[in-house]
Formats: structure tokens, sequence, C-alpha cells
């Protein structure tokens, strides 16, 4: 019998079976950001156990609250900022060099196939998009992971998504895995690593996946994983190739490296999900729950107070494309602010290159530094009660970004049309 890819980063990653189905993994990296880790921190430095296992494998960035907006929040950065100097980790962004920690860790090219990565933060599951396994961890286990470069999993098993046909235009990756939620809901992929498969995902870019893979802890799993391929070289070159680690000489090389992290043709899954993608349509969340989830032609004419377009989800530059393609030569409507939070300094400047930070200040937008603020209701955009926002982040719960505010999750090209149009409306309806 076969092994998907969770099995052999798995088997490959073990270093003790204590018990049970526990499982011991050596890990690759450890994500950390100042609101999780400074918890870690302390209790660790009272315990007399202030060291990491390796500087060179924990990668630090403040991120939830950038800059500060209050003495807690500054102290938080404080802690992670005096933290990291004082155990020599030098890959540590601070704010002017940061970025959200889902987009900035992919892109300086710290996930690889076949890691192992752990961070205090439940979107983890964002980097099993390079064929990884990466997830979110409890206090206890960040301790661990600084500590001893090690964490204590079950096994968990797959379920294979197989993303079937093409998409249309105008749908984008939010569209379809806010699909896949509404299929299997909210509990549909509980203690398991969700497989994304298929031609639909073939054709995505890296940005694209990790879209996918940063919304299965909404499906309850575990992690999201896609298959390595040339997308994957393409994305991680500047890393691995001549011009960066020299790791592999030629894409092919690297190509035929990744193919060992892919899931064997008989493997064996939990269960298998079918999905034909090619009549999916725009579509938004309603309620509270990422699973209830609507077509945007039976929203439409829903008014909206205000608009994000940002997150670890459709932060991007594609993200940023996608939406500046709708405003662009257009104006928010007079209800709404329009928000816009490139996901790192470095989208942040690409887009001011390409000409798009023009195109959302022109509209009406208001440009600010890379936060994870608004999106869990702490800063740069929080929602006063009866507001409604549309979003392009990952969560609708009740008070999410604001007590009694309403989010509606969607992608960066509806949450662009619905600016526009003052109420939630597909790019198409202008």
């Amino acid at each position: 019998m076969g092994k998907t890819l969770a099995e052999k980063i798995f088997d490959a990653h073990l270093v003790d079976r204590p018990f049970g189905d526990t499982w011991v993994l050596k890990l690759d990296a450890v994500f950390c950001h100042e609101i999780t880790t400074p918890i870690a921190i302390n209790d660790l430095a009272a315990k007399k156990l202030d060291r990491v296992f390796d500087p060179a494998r924990i990668k630090a960035v403040i991120d939830h609250v950038s800059p500060a907006k209050d003495s807690k929040t500054a102290e938080q950065g404080k802690i992670l900022r005096d933290w990291a100097r004082r155990q020599g980790i030098t890959d540590f962004f601070d704010i002017g060099r940061n970025g959200v920690c889902h987009a900035i860790f992919p892109e300086k090219g710290f996930v690889r196939p076949g890691y192992t990565i752990i961070m205090g933060d439940s979107h983890t599951c964002t980097h099993g998009a390079f064929g990884a396994f990466a997830a979110g961890v409890g206090t206890t286990d960040l301790e661990v992971g600084i500590l001893k470069g090690v964490c204590a999993f079950r096994k968990p098993a797959s379920i294979r998504i197989n993303l079937l046909g093409k998409l249309k235009p105008g749908v984008f990756p939010k569209d379809v895995i806010l699909g896949v939620i509404k299929r299997i809901g909210v509990a549909g992929a509980t203690d398991r690593v969700m497989e994304f498969r298929g031609p639909v995902v073939e054709a995505m870019s890296m940005e694209g996946r990790m879209t996918l893979c940063n919304m299965a802890v909404e499906a309850g799993g575990t992690s999201g994983v896609c298959m390595p391929d040339k997308t994957t070289v393409d994305y991680l070159w500047p890393f691995i190739g001549p011009g960066g680690e020299g790791r592999y000489a030629s894409k092919e090389a690297a190509l035929a490296d990744f193919a060992g992290w892919q899931s064997d043709g008989d493997a064996a899954y939990d269960t298998t999900v079918d999905m034909d993608c090619s009549g999916l349509e725009p579509s938004a969340t309603v309620g509270y729950k990422p699973d209830e989830v609507r077509p945007i032609r039976e929203l439409a004419g829903t008014g909206v107070d205000q608009v994000y377009i940002g997150s670890c989800t459709n932060g991007r530059i594609e993200d940023l494309r996608e939406a500046a393609a709708v405003l662009r030569g257009r104006k928010i409507a007079p209800r709404v602010r329009g928000i816009l939070s490139p996901a790192t300094t470095a989208v942040y400047a690409q887009a001011l290159e390409e000409g798009l930070i023009r195109v959302f200040l022109d509209a009406g937008f208001c440009v600010s530094s890379p936060t994870c603020g608004a999106c869990l209701g702490m800063s740069n955009g929080v929602l006063a009660e009866g507001e409604v926002c549309a979003s392009t982040t990952n969560r609708n719960f009740y008070g999410r970004m604001g007590k009694g505010g309403m989010v509606h999750l969607m992608s960066p090209a509806s949450a662009a049309a619905a600016a526009v149009a003052g109420h939630i409306a597909s790019p198409a309806d202008l």
C-alpha cells in the first residue's frame, strides 16, 4: 500500500513513538509572532529554560498589531524583539521590513516540500501549499518546539479533495475554498489533512494554493496540502537555485527531488471528495460560520459599511492585482470605507511599482502597513456594532472583526466590487 504525503513526512521526521498513536516529529522550522510567542517566552524564562534549539530554524515577525496600538501590544512586541536578539535569531522581521506571518515566511523561501512546521497560529496550515506538513499549536507545544525542536502529533488521516473542471472567469481560489467548506462543513476535516488535488489546483499559482490551504482549518483540518510541482519549483527557484543556496543545478533536478514528496497513486484516504468547479460562481459567506456560503448573486444589494482587502488569505500581489482590475477608473461608494493592507512590505513595494497602490488611493481606499489587525478585530479596521464588512479574510465568527459586526468573506475582486457598488455585488455587475 502506498503512502499519502502526510504519511511520508511523518515517517521521515519520526523521533519517537512514546505511546499509542503519538508521534514525536523533528521540526524543520518554528515560526513565531508577537501575540502567542511572548507567553511561551516568558514561561520558558520563568522555568530557567531561556534558550532555543536552533536559532537558524526559528523565524519571527511582528505582524498582528503593526505598529503597536497601545502599551500592551508594544510590550508584546518588545518581548519578542528582545528575545530574538538574545537568542541570536537573525530571521526576525520587525516593523518596516515585516509582513503577515503566513505571507512573509513563504516569500522568504522558508517553506519547502517535505518540511514540518509549527506556529502558535491556527492558519499555519497555509504552508502546506508547498507540500509541507504545517500546523498551528498551543503554548505548551510551542514551548517544546522552541526548546527541543520537536512536536508531538497524532498521525492524521488524509481527505483527498479532487477539484475538477475549469474555473469560469471571475471565479478565484477564495471562491473554490468557500465551495469546499460549504460542501464538507466546518467539522468535515476535523483531525485530518486536506489534500487538494486535480486540474484546478494544478492550474493555480502558489498564491492561489496558499489561499486554499489557509482555510483548511475552517473545515476543522489539521493542515491543508498541495503536491509540489513545477509551479512550486518556479516559486522557490530564487532560493534553491544557483542564485540562492545552489541546492539544485537545474529546475528539472529540483522537480525530480520534490516528486518524492507526493502522495503515491495507491495511497489510502479516509474520504475522497470529487468536486466539479466548472459551475462555481463568485461566492460569499453569510451568518457566522465559514460553511454558510451563498452565490453573490443571491446576496446582491446587501449593504456594506467597510471593505477590507488583505490578510494571510488574500493580501498577496496576485490578490491586489485582482482587486485593482475592478477598481481601476472607479470610485468607492460614499457610504463605504475601504482599507487595503498589503500582506508584506515586499508586496507593498511591488504594488507601488506596478501602480496598484495609486489605483487603490484614487478609488478612495486607505492603504495601511502590513498587519493582521483588522482580521481579528485588534486594530486598523475594527467594526462597530451593527456594521457590515465585505472582507478577504478567513473567519466570519461573531465578533471576529469587532463586537456585533457582520463579516462576509469573499474574493478580492468581489470585495472591490462591493466597495464600488456600496453593497455586495459581483464584478460582472459593474
